[in-house]
């Protein structure tokens, strides 16, 4: 494949992942994704602590997965973990010991 061919499907990937108008499921994966890892980075896990910053980690994740039908199990898996670091610092019955 000659040189000018190359680059040509190199942009053309590119363009599809980075065209914000488009679908893209490589897209949608390192978003979430990306939102799982801040989210853990941002809870302390596994000590976990409250913080209101695990919003922005919720919301990426959720913009992700409207997107995104095709990991639809990776998805819910990583909505149900943000929002429980989010979620369980704030449930003060449940953590305490009798």
């Amino acid at each position: 494949m000659p040189y000018s061919e190359r680059q040509s499907v190199v942009r053309s990937r590119l363009d599809a992942i980075l065209h914000l108008r488009r679908r893209s499921l490589l897209r949608g994966n390192l978003l979430v994704l990306g939102s799982l890892g801040l989210a853990t980075l941002i809870s302390g896990a596994p000590h976990l602590r409250s913080s209101l910053l695990l919003v922005i980690p919720a919301l990426g994740v959720m913009l992700g997965t409207a997107g995104v039908l095709i990991c639809l199990y990776m998805d819910l898996m990583a909505i149900t973990l943000v929002l429980f670091f989010l979620l369980y610092p704030y449930f003060l019955w449940f953590t305490e010991r009798n």
